[in-house]
């Protein structure tokens, strides 16, 4: 989870808030839609436990075509976007510190580097992983400490609420923010693709998506904090690159080739958790579906080699062909359409399967209408506000309906 958006989204928000209350509050908001999300999932992985995620979730719940075309989405933009964002964020970051690295080179290779490493083994996969979380949160926390302990001054920020405060929160650039936030919280349901290879899911699959959610929306108000009262607000307006600006306003700018770098080597463990968590998508799509057969290949360990190279191979092709912030909006329309069919699909589930699952979401129905609530808010305020992102997003379902439809003719026949 921990990632692209808590380090490049901050510059985009500022070009319509200026508010430190309202920028945390969305962060806040942020971690709360995630943790509605995070409680429906627990409970769909405890009535349907498979990998797969929405794919899984929505063909058992809605219909299997809006399965289809859901795994569709987490396949072609779900993982391989997010993970080209992550890599792209990796380039700039360098570059930033090392002015004559080129960023997209950078990423590309970042990709083909990890791509080749998950394909080795999953102990080596699971083992990279985990020594790669434990040090981009500590390294987080040193980097909050450092950053406040070396401040002059705090800068003339309020994380107070004003009046003028609850009239940004009902405007469309909060809406659009909120789709910026959405996205770096993205990754909360990453265990629910990866379900038949842990350790007893239905005891520990519903701990993973909750507390993992709680403690990252704490790590992202510090970060965001931090950012806000180091440095101008103009000087991070627009710009991706925030932890570096940061840095360089605070310490200096030797200091801050240094910080440059380290923040970009952090950014490998969202590449890589995004190379291990999307390719368990598109196996499980090869496994139902003769006509994507070959992605369910494995080589002699069980990995998923063909889907873990495919996408590969997708992000690099993201990474060459568009815009960040693109990219970054056009994904979080995507995903958050994919993830608001999942959610609905509890209500389907509790109608039509009489069972009591080892997990039972806490105060049903709350949950998962404030999470339908709050993203169907903001993807009808982005498809007002970025039409061409918002379409493009429409444009993948519709291709992904018709691959359905191609595949239910080719297993016919």
């Amino acid at each position: 989870m921990i990632g692209t958006g808590v380090f490049t989204s901050l510059g985009f928000q500022l070009l319509d808030i200026k508010s430190g209350f309202v920028l945390l509050l969305l962060w806040l908001m942020g971690g709360a839609i995630a943790l509605c999300g995070a409680v429906t999932y627990a409970e769909l992985a405890a009535r349907f436990p498979r990998s797969g995620g929405e794919y899984n979730f929505i063909g058992r719940t809605i219909h299997p075509s809006l399965g289809f075309i859901s795994g569709w989405i987490s396949a072609t933009v779900g993982y391989a976007a997010p993970t080209a964002l992550a890599a792209m964020t990796f380039g700039i970051y360098m570059s930033s510190a090392v002015p004559h690295l080129n960023a997209d080179y950078l990423a590309s290779l970042l990709v083909i580097i990890l791509t080749a490493s998950h394909c080795i083994s999953v102990r080596s996969s699971s083992s990279q992983q985990n020594y790669l979380t434990l040090l981009k949160v500590l390294l987080i926390v040193v980097f909050c400490a450092v950053i406040w302990l070396s401040m002059d001054a705090i800068q003339p920020v309020s994380f107070i609420p004003k009046p003028e405060d609850f009239q940004l929160i009902t405007t469309s650039a909060f809406a659009v923010s909120l789709i910026y936030v959405n996205y770096a919280y993205s990754g909360w349901n990453a265990a629910t693709y990866l379900i038949d290879e842990l350790e007893n899911p239905t005891k520990y699959l519903s701990k993973v998506l909750v507390l993992g959610t709680a403690f990252v929306t704490l790590i992202y108000l510090i970060l965001n904090a931090t950012f806000l009262a180091a440095a101008p607000m103009n000087l991070m307006q627009g710009q991706e690159e925030i932890g570096f600006i940061v840095t360089k306003y605070v310490l200096g700018g030797n200091a801050a080739n240094i910080i440059g770098v380290i923040l970009a080597l952090l950014l490998t463990s969202t590449v890589s958790a995004m190379t291990i968590s999307g390719p368990r998508v598109l196996q499980v799509i090869g496994q139902d579906f003769n006509l994507f057969k070959w992605l369910s290949k494995t080589n002699s360990k069980g990995i998923p080699t063909s889907a873990i190279i495919f996408q590969g191979l997708l992000s690099i092709c993201f990474i060459a062909s568009a815009s960040f912030k693109s990219i970054l909006l056009f994904t979080g329309f995507t995903l958050g359409l994919n993830s608001l069919l999942t959610v609905a699909g509890i209500f389907s589930a509790r109608r039509n399967d009489n069972n009591h699952p080892a997990y039972v979401l806490p105060w049903y129905p709350i949950p998962p209408i404030l999470f339908l609530a709050l993203i169907s808010g903001t993807l009808i305020y982005l498809v007002f506000k970025q039409p061409l992102e918002g379409i493009a997003g429409l444009c993948i379902f519709v291709v992904g309906f018709l691959f359905w439809l191609g595949t239910r003719h080719f297993d016919e026949n």
